[in-house]
Formats: structure tokens, C-alpha cells, sequence
């Protein structure tokens, strides 16, 4: 899903702050599956699939769908493709969001996890 990049900047510096925004989201939703998983006994492959997954799609499958798109998808005349890249913030930092929004969800859900776990007896539960 797209959000408003407008604000966002080029380049390098887009991408940082796409990886941001990623890894917020990613800390929180492996926050709130971990609360659920606590309660219903989920293994913490479970957890942070699940917030991986959430994270992924809501904050880089936008950017992954226009880079897929832009590289598989049948142009069929050149004002099409003028109208495609104009919705486009960035085209050319395109890869660079992407992949940082990647780095992002799994820098947050590992952050989360460093920070939510709960120790018995000096021992990460396996639950």
C-alpha cells in the first residue's frame, strides 16, 4: 500500500528514512504478536513471521509492486509510462527504499524481540 512519500527525500537519504518507518512498524507489530502470543501459547517463529509479514505489507509493498512492475510489467506506449513514473516519488531511489524497507522490518522485529523477551532462569522460553 502507498503512503504519502512526498515529503520523503531522494536518494540515500529516502531510504534511511523508509527503513525508519519499517522498522517502527515492524517494533510494534511484534509488540502486539507477541502480547497475543503470550496468551495463546505461539512459538516465536510464529511471532515474528507474522509481524514480518504485517510489517511488509504495510509499509515496502508499494514500492516492491512498483519495482515489480516497472520491470516486468507491458508498457504500452510512452505517455502510459509518463503517467506511471509521474505517481512515483523518487523512481530512481526506488531499489534504495526497497531494500532498506527490508533492513527496516527485520532491524524492528529483532529490536523488539532484544527488548520484550522475558527471561526465566537465565534462559530465552522456547514458547
Amino acid at each position: 500500500m502507498h503512503y504519502d512519500q512526498s515529503w520523503m527525500g531522494y536518494g540515500l537519504i529516502g531510504g534511511l528514512e523508509a527503513g525508519a518507518i519499517s522498522a517502527v512498524a515492524a517494533f510494534v507489530l511484534y509488540a502486539l504478536f507477541n502480547w497475543i502470543g503470550n496468551r495463546n501459547g505461539w512459538a516465536h517463529g510464529l511471532r515474528t513471521a507474522w509481524s514480518s509479514l504485517m510489517a511488509l505489507l504495510l509499509t515496502a509493498s508499494g514500492d516492491l509492486w512498483d519495482m515489480v512492475y516497472f520491470n516486468y510489467g507491458r508498457v504500452e506506449s510512452i505517455q502510459f509510462l509518463k503517467v506511471k513514473l509521474a505517481e512515483v516519488h523518487d523512481f530512481d531511489g526506488l531499489g534504495t527504499r526497497v531494500f532498506f524497507e527490508f533492513l527496516g522490518v527485520g532491524l524492528g522485529v529483532f529490536l523488539s524481540r532484544l527488548l520484550l523477551r522475558h527471561k526465566r532462569g537465565g534462559q530465552d522460553p522456547e514458547s
